[in-house]
């Protein structure tokens, strides 16, 4: 993991990041993040909240917000 953040960094070369280098990565890692997780899950929504350690609530905000469904 490190080393990606490391090659992610030197890909960057120098460019700032406006919206911040946290908010950047997680938006761009969430919603593949989340359709993986629910393609395994088979679409079960309560298991896949219980695999990424957040509320079934939560995932589903999330869901809407990136349009997922």
């Amino acid at each position: 993991m490190a080393s990606s953040v490391r090659r992610y960094l030197a890909d960057l070369n120098g460019t700032p990041c406006r919206e911040g280098l946290y908010a950047r990565l997680l938006r761009e890692i969430e919603a593949p993040l989340l359709r993986e997780v629910l393609a395994w899950s088979d679409g079960n929504q309560s298991r896949a909240a219980e695999v990424l350690g957040i509320h079934r609530a939560t995932l589903r905000k999330k869901l809407r917000e990136l349009g997922i469904v």
